[in-house]
């Protein structure tokens, strides 16, 4: 993957991934990203839930403001293989139980 000079995802993953404490990590995320950036990270993740589950991506459009290449895109990420998202929801549902 190309990484320009001002890409610090790696750096940044580490450090949270380092942090051991959500709290934390929470408060970072909500100080380091505008209200919208947060928005926008947060109805991702739901949407990708979602499809999880087996929502339409019509249905979660309508329900969540968003577009349907938002949704395609997380869909299509989803059924990678070795995708990230899958493996991020595999571990959420390790942790909810």
């Amino acid at each position: 993957m190309h990484r320009n000079s001002l890409d610090r995802l790696a750096e940044l993953a580490e450090l949270l991934h380092q942090s051991g404490d959500p709290d934390l990590v929470e408060q970072f995320l909500r100080e380091i990203l505008t209200p919208s950036e947060v928005q926008g990270i947060s109805s991702r993740w739901e949407l990708v839930k979602r499809l999880d589950r087996g929502q339409s991506q019509r249905a979660i459009a309508a329900e969540l403001g968003l577009s349907l290449c938002k949704i395609t895109r997380g869909s299509r990420e989803l059924k990678k293989p070795h995708s990230a998202l899958r493996t991020m929801l595999d571990h959420h549902h390790r942790l909810q139980g």
